[in-house]
């Protein structure tokens, strides 16, 4: 009887996604970036962008209320607004004493770094979501990003407003950040009388 030769048979891994959420995670919405901005101040927890400098934004001893950064990714610039609130804290952080000498706005606790990691802005995230009574796995750091363009994108339906926000070349790579669907351009057509 001919011998049949079978494949090596490999033990299977388990994958590094297994019972993960994986893609995409939901923008917070503004009542919990409120709760966490609360308990971060109640917390006198000021240090919590990785590697934004002071002098991004402050010009002339005064914290700007726009801003412009290269993205390290696309290296083009994007504006953002700095809210009067933020200001004031962000105010308060540039005169606090841990902040002499830095020429980072967040500074590395390590002294062999000059700003914290961005696995360092995931765990702060994580911990925050964590303190509101949100589960940890459905939000990221993107998640901040995405607050602000997903509610201006809820309450417009400016897809243009929310991709020059961005910094995003194409409209459909903002459709994909902001996991428009069908139904959503279709609700917002019917919104639309002309």
């Amino acid at each position: 009887m001919p011998r049949v030769q079978l494949p090596a048979v490999t033990p299977k891994r388990r994958a590094w996604n297994k019972g993960r959420l994986v893609g995409q995670k939901r923008p917070l919405l503004p009542k919990q970036v409120w709760a966490i901005r609360t308990r971060l101040e109640l917390a006198a927890n000021l240090r919590d962008l990785v590697t934004l400098k002071v002098t991004d934004i402050v010009r002339e001893d005064r914290i700007r209320e726009r801003v412009s950064v290269v993205q390290s990714k696309t290296n083009k610039p994007v504006q953002f607004e700095l809210a009067e609130n933020t200001r004031e804290t962000v105010t308060n952080w540039i005169r606090s004493p841990e902040m002499i000498g830095c020429q980072f706005l967040f500074p590395s606790r390590f002294h062999d770094r000059p700003h914290i990691s961005t696995r360092q802005y995931g765990r702060l995230v994580r911990d925050w979501v964590v303190s509101i009574g949100l589960e940890p796995s459905g939000y990221g750091t993107h998640s901040m990003r995405r607050t602000k363009v997903a509610e201006i994108y809820r309450k417009t339906g400016n897809l243009r407003a929310v991709q020059l926000l961005l910094g995003h070349t194409k409209v459909d790579s903002t459709v994909r950040y902001l996991g428009v669907e069908l139904e959503d351009a279709l609700s917002i057509s019917e919104r639309i009388d002309i």
